[in-house]
C-alpha cells in the first residue's frame, strides 16, 4: 500500500513539473503563429485585438471590439490553440455611440482615400485599425514607409469631432 501510495506521489509530481514548465522558444513561437492564424481573420479594421503570451501558456487578450461577440468569439478562438493552457480575456467592449460611428467612417475615409493607400483598401482587413472611444482615436497597425505615415497622420488631425488621436502605428523596417 505504501509502495503504490509512494508511486500515486511520485506521478502527480512528474505531472504537475511538466504542466509547470516553462514553454520553449519553438514553442512559444508556434503559438503565437496560430494565435496569429486565429485571432486575425476575425478582427474588423474598427477592432483591435493583441495578447500576450506568457512563459506558462497562458494568454492574455487585450484592445477594444464593438461587438461583446467578438470579445467571447476571441477567447474561443485562442482556447482551440494546442499549448495554450490558460485564457485571460481583458478585451474591452467599447460602449454604442453613434458620434463615435460618425468619427470611425470620417477616420477611414480620410486614411484610406488618400493617394497611394489604394492598395490597402483590397485587403480584407486594411493594416491602420481605428479605434474611436468618446470622439478619441486610438490608431493601430503597421503602414509601409515614413511618407503614409504622415500622410496617415496628417488625414486624421483634420477629421472634425476627434478630440484626440493616439497614434501607435509602426513602420514596416522593410519600408
Amino acid at each position: 500500500m505504501k509502495k503504490l501510495m509512494f508511486t500515486c506521489v511520485v506521478l502527480f509530481c512528474i505531472a504537475t513539473a511538466a504542466a509547470a514548465a516553462d514553454l520553449t522558444r519553438e514553442q512559444r513561437a508556434k503559438i503565437e503563429r496560430q494565435l496569429l492564424s486565429e485571432l486575425s481573420p476575425t478582427v474588423g479594421v474598427f477592432d483591435y485585438v493583441a495578447f500576450q503570451l506568457d512563459e506558462k501558456g497562458t494568454v492574455t487578450l487585450l484592445g477594444q471590439v464593438r461587438d461583446p461577440n467578438l470579445k467571447k468569439h476571441a477567447e474561443e478562438d485562442a482556447r482551440k490553440v494546442e499549448g495554450v493552457a490558460r485564457v485571460r480575456n481583458q478585451i474591452e467592449v467599447l460602449p454604442v455611440s453613434p458620434s463615435d460611428d460618425q468619427i470611425r467612417r470620417a477616420v477611414y475615409t480620410a486614411i484610406y482615400s488618400q493617394n497611394g493607400f489604394e492598395r490597402y483598401v483590397q485587403r480584407a482587413v486594411p493594416p491602420v485599425h481605428i479605434i474611436v472611444k468618446n470622439g478619441s482615436v486610438r490608431l493601430e497597425g503597421n503602414l509601409a514607409n515614413k511618407l503614409e505615415y504622415a500622410q496617415m497622420e496628417a488625414a486624421v488631425k483634420g477629421v472634425p469631432g476627434v478630440f484626440s488621436v493616439t497614434n501607435n502605428v509602426r513602420i514596416d523596417a522593410a519600408g
